[in-house]
């Protein structure tokens, strides 16, 4: 349907030259009348014939062009009734439409057969340019109600987004003040190198995946802000996953972090020694990581940074949750971006960072391990991240369900002979009980 464009608004001024032009010509048709009749033209003669249809003619125009301006402005009232809907409105339209159309085509058809009467055409002209003028303003009236409308619309979605954007921003400076709140390590004031125990690194370890769950938790956030189905997200990661309740797909995306910023952990060995490694832990432990980094863009913690977030955030989240890739770019260039998403991934990477050299540390040697899919459940070596992930069931006894690891939330490590157990998500198996006949 074709959309009606708003033309430049008419002051009374230039309204006023319109009416003044119409009577003017209608003045020189009177004046041109009078010349003819005076020189012996009118009355039956050639000269009075040849004004008199060109008298005529000018009328003839003017109809027409007064019935299109008409059909012009009926039109632009039958859009306007469809948002929002007006059945009467359009009706009305639609019937205003039909009738001019009809008017033209009885205009056309006593025209060919000579039997218009346009007489007098002084009145006849006077009438269509008056009928012209009033469909016009009727036109220019309803595109100041549709600007008018729009602008509104416009008002009301400004508001919304303001409205989201001062919730946004509340979430982020809350979260962002819980990080900075927890993020220094008191405990390990008057820890000493000789004295590191696994218990330590368990404690940090706990600590590390506190903002891994802040961190997914902003994330998943993103996320529905941006109208991504997290189902869809969570299967796409663990293909074929059958989770007990949809909140459940947070343990998917937190498996997913965890996994990324401990890929290829122990091979970060910077050559260093372990006092040298005990001394970073106790210097980063209690800095703020944000403009530590900004400080110290070349240090080997914001190489690290770096490198994690780039392979954690993919181009095409970042692109979803910010509407461009400048961040992935500033962070590529070796800058650190103002976001209260990077500063709650620059925390998370802080903790996995002091995990590393505390584990260098540690005189035990410290590995990293990873549960397979379909293993049999051990408490020895594992634990399980929510007891509703064992699908229980009034009807199923225990005696025949086996539980499997469904996916492992977070890796396990073994520090020496000690063992700290992974996170595993559990699915049941369940084997038919054999009936004795």
């Amino acid at each position: 349907m074709e959309t009606i464009q708003p033309k430049p608004v008419f002051n009374n001024g230039s309204h006023k030259s319109k009416v003044a032009r119409t009577f003017q010509r209608v003045i020189n048709l009177r004046t041109a009348t009078k010349i003819a009749s005076s020189n012996g033209i009118g009355n039956g003669s050639h000269g009075g014939s040849d004004a008199k249809r060109r008298a005529g003619l000018d009328a003839l125009v003017a109809m027409v062009f007064a019935g299109v301006t008409s059909i012009k402005a009926a039109y632009a009232e039958l859009q306007m009734a469809q948002h929002p809907y007006n059945s009467d409105a359009i009706q009305a339209a639609d019937q205003a439409v039909v009738e001019q159309l009809k008017a033209l085509s009885e205009l056309k058809h006593k025209f060919l057969k000579q039997e218009l009467d346009v007489s007098p055409q002084v009145i006849t002209l006077m009438l269509a340019e008056i009928q012209e003028q009033q469909s016009l303003m009727r036109t220019y009236e309803i595109t100041i109600k549709k600007l008018e409308s729009d602008v509104g619309k416009k008002v009301a979605d400004i508001a919304l987004h303001q409205k989201k954007l001062k919730d946004c921003t509340f979430l982020n400076k809350s979260m962002e003040k819980k990080l900075n709140e927890s993020g220094v390590l008191s405990m390990f004031d008057n820890i000493k190198l000789t004295t590191l125990n696994p218990s330590d690194f368990a404690q940090v370890l706990h600590f590390t995946m506190k903002s891994v769950r802040s961190f997914v938790r902003l994330m998943m956030k993103e996320m529905e802000t941006s109208k991504w189905d997290l189902d869809a997200a969570a299967k796409s990661i663990e293909p074929g996953t059958v989770l007990a309740k949809q909140s459940h797909c947070c343990f998917v995306f937190e498996s997913f972090v965890s996994k990324t910023m401990l890929d290829g952990f122990f091979s970060h060995d910077l050559g260093l020694s372990k006092e040298q490694y005990f001394k970073e832990f106790k210097t980063m432990k209690s800095v703020v990581p944000k403009p530590f980094l900004v400080q110290n863009p070349d240090s080997c913690f914001a190489k690290f940074a770096i490198a994690k977030y780039l392979k954690l955030v993919h181009p095409r989240m970042e692109c979803s949750f910010f509407g461009n890739l400048n961040q992935r770019k500033l962070v590529s260039n070796g800058g650190f971006p103002d976001t209260a998403f990077f500063t709650a991934f620059a925390e998370m990477g802080r903790r996995f960072w002091l995990l590393l050299c505390l584990g260098f540390s540690i005189s035990e040697q410290v590995s990293v391990f990873q549960v397979k899919k379909g293993c049999r459940f051990s408490d020895v070596y594992m634990e399980n991240v929510s007891e509703e992930s064992l699908f229980c069931d009034e009807n199923i006894s225990d005696e025949n369900v086996d539980f499997r690891v469904c996916f492992t939330v977070v890796p396990g490590f073994k520090v020496g002979k000690t063992v700290i157990q992974s996170q595993v998500y559990l699915s049941p198996v369940i084997t038919p009980v054999s009936q004795n006949v």
